[in-house]
């Protein structure tokens, strides 16, 4: 779940100004949640990494263009989402891996992992088969938690289309997930 910073936490300013500490703070507070997100999408680890480092350097580029420092966040989630629907259209295919181990596993009993993955795996298969808007949207609203007018802004989608994708997509996962029992 993608934990927001207050507008006062973030360094954006200094950023601006090309401070390389206010960049780095930057850069450690979003690169696990923008990682986690643009792997979830792309399914390749190394595209994922990639298109992060493509992210920032946009960000470092564009940073002037930025009006609110408080959406600083949803503003680069906004560029890594254009960067994976670029790699999207240049690639026509995504490469879907296996689920990355969480470090919560290491707590579970053997049997109640081996489940856990099982339903992890289902659950990630039937998540594959929405059409990538949609699967974007759910990861963004329940993954890492962002509110739906964030989303919009975003994926540059109006509000309105981000709800009815939200809405469709719960309903496509619910039928996958019902036809799979």
């Amino acid at each position: 779940m993608l934990e927001v910073a207050a507008p006062e936490q973030l360094p954006v300013d200094q950023a601006r100004a090309g401070q390389p500490a206010a960049w780095e703070a930057l850069f450690r507070r979003y690169q696990l949640p923008l990682y986690v997100y643009v792997f979830e999408l792309v399914r390749d680890e190394q595209a994922g990494l990639d298109i992060v480092q493509e992210t920032f350097i946009a960000a470092v580029r564009h940073v002037r263009s930025l009006r609110e420092d408080a959406k600083f966040g949803s503003w680069l989630f906004g560029i890594a989402h254009q960067k994976v629907i670029q790699r999207w259209r240049k690639r026509q295919e995504i490469l879907f891996d296996e689920i990355p181990e969480s470090p919560d596993e290491f707590e579970a009993a053997p049997d109640d992992l081996l489940i856990r993955r099982e339903q992890e795996t289902e659950f990630m298969n039937r998540l594959e088969q929405l059409p990538p808007a949609q699967r974007s949207v759910l990861l963004l609203h329940f993954v890492e938690d962002f509110p739906l007018e964030e989303i919009s802004r975003i994926t540059e989608t109006p509000l309105g289309t981000v709800k009815s994708r939200l809405h469709y997509a719960k309903k496509s996962l619910r039928k996958l997930l019902e036809e799979a029992k």
